[in-house]
């Protein structure tokens, strides 16, 4: 891997880690519980990285 690619990593997962953070604090503003809101949360990190991934994947 490219220092490029490793720097570009490397600022996906902040990336991931607010995405689920913001769908966490919306979910628990609409009044699910602590479980019923982590549950979106990875779902919107599983979601971002996979989309990384597989953006990094083609360009390959």
């Amino acid at each position: 891997m490219s220092p490029v690619e490793i720097l570009s990593l490397l600022l996906a997962l902040p990336i991931a880690l607010n995405i689920a953070i913001a769908t966490y604090l919306v979910a628990r503003a609409t009044g699910a519980g602590t479980a019923g809101a982590i549950l979106p949360g990875g779902a919107a990190v599983a979601t971002s990285l996979g989309l990384y991934f597989a953006a990094v994947a083609a360009h390959h």
